[in-house]
């Protein structure tokens, strides 16, 4: 019996997460066994360089030295305790040192949390019961949120979710991507009914869809016009794009984010936070309640910390480099007649005529070329993301080696995706 017989056995699908089930690509999922800087190693000693990263968190690499000495120690004092560590309040002031305008911080357990959580924060504040987001954007799997979402939804062709009830449902507008005037409509036709418009600054769920210019800071100036909250679901792009996240690289303040995936460096932690006057609704001291047994737990936040501490220290090195790395792939794949969407150390190659501004778009790609694609780098050993519709993710331990490698094997995984579609169109 395979690993994977085994897991369908009692797990759904054989996972626990959709993506993982590697069904878009047409084969089963690789087991990993461990992972060392830029590599991982599945259970039968294969090794692959790999561009997913845990989708993010690992902007070190796997298994960095300092981190990993972080987790331990930590753990050897206590896994959890259910009061307050002074650790906590250190993550959440090197956040806030990051990105000033979360004045105060709330730390959860999952980007889910606390794009959640960001929304009730926004509803509760402002006192209205609807929100906008965007087709495509994937803020978590809350009910609200789970409207024409992106990443697993996508992949699996399910918009939406069965279990969401329609009249929750219809508290989430949904526009178009990168369409200020779609936006300002919606709050024309919900006029003083809007509590926030939640985005994700850099789209990386429907594949990674840059900010047209001006978007962002449109949608600044509408939640000002009409009396909403802006949230920035900064789960991905958080220490990603930039040290201070998207709103720094774009000079675009929101009233409220969520980060996750880096801030925890690898294990589960996540934080909301934003204007002082907003989170002090937050309870103990206002009537929005939240609450997590988990949430700052010791050893995810001495994760968090190691990880931080070295991007703060670091920042003028490690940026550049991933920014000149994700470069290098985005021309090894225009090269080989693949458009990528890219900001700093996150693209997506397309298998479309241009790189996608929005989800209609996004989802006219050839997801059976990705497929090809797909299997093509993995006979190579090189691990990217089962989906069209997810992000490459770079990190520090990528050495110019490993770049030079996977141009290389770009080029061949191309050519070969299009030799297996002439060949199939040929047979048929």
């Amino acid at each position: 019996m395979t690993d994977f017989e085994r897991a369908k056995r009692i797990l759904p699908g054989g996972v626990n997460s959709p993506v993982r089930a590697f069904r878009a690509v047409g084969r089963d999922p690789v087991f990993i066994e461990r992972g060392e800087g830029a590599f991982i190693v599945d259970r039968a000693g294969n090794a692959y360089l790999d561009y997913v990263m845990s989708w993010g968190p690992l902007i070190l690499g796997h298994a960095r030295e300092e981190v990993v000495r972080a987790v331990t120690s930590a753990a050897a004092k206590g896994l959890t305790f259910g009061a307050p560590t002074a650790r906590e309040t250190e993550l959440a002031e090197e956040i806030a040192y990051a990105a000033p305008y979360m004045e105060r911080v709330r730390l959860v357990n999952s980007g889910t949390e606390a794009a959640m959580s960001a929304v009730r924060l926004a509803r509760g504040y402002t006192g209205r019961d609807k929100l906008i987001k965007f087709a495509g954007n994937y803020h978590g799997h809350s009910d609200g949120l789970l409207v024409r979402a992106g990443s697993g939804c996508m992949t699996g062709a399910v918009p939406d979710s069965l279990g969401v009830p329609a009249a929750y449902a219809a508290q989430t507008l949904v526009a178009e991507y990168n369409d200020l005037a779609g936006v300002q409509a919606l709050f024309e036709e919900n006029f003083g009914q809007v509590a926030c418009v939640i985005v994700e600054p850099v789209a990386a769920n429907m594949g990674v869809v840059p900010p047209k210019e001006g978007f962002l800071a449109g949608l600044r100036a509408l939640c000002d016009k009409y009396g909403a909250l802006l949230v920035f679901d900064e789960v991905i792009t958080g220490f990603r794009v930039a040290y201070g996240g998207a709103a720094a690289r774009y000079s675009v303040t929101p009233d409220l984010a969520a980060f996750g995936k880096i801030v925890g460096g690898g294990m589960p932690l996540a934080a909301y936070g934003g204007r002082r006057e907003v989170m002090e609704l937050v309870a103990p001291l206002g009537g929005v309640y939240q609450a997590g047994t988990l949430s700052g737990n010791p050893v995810a936040t001495a994760a968090g910390l190691a990880t931080l501490a070295i991007l703060r220290e670091n920042r003028d090195k490690i940026y550049p480099q991933l920014e000149e790395g994700g470069a290098r792939l985005q021309a090894a794949f225009a090269r080989a007649g693949v458009p990528a969407g890219r900001v700093g150390s996150i693209l997506t190659p397309f298998f479309a005529p241009r790189a996608p501004e929005n989800y209609a778009q996004a989802t006219s790609c050839d997801t059976r070329a990705f497929a090809r694609y797909f299997n093509a780098m993995l006979q190579a050993g090189i691990y990217v993301a089962p989906s069209q519709f997810e992000a490459m993710f770079l990190s520090a331990a990528h050495t110019p080696e490993h770049l030079s490698a996977t141009e290389r094997a770009i080029a061949h995984a191309v050519s070969a995706a299009r030799a297996a579609e002439n060949a199939e169109n040929n047979v048929n």
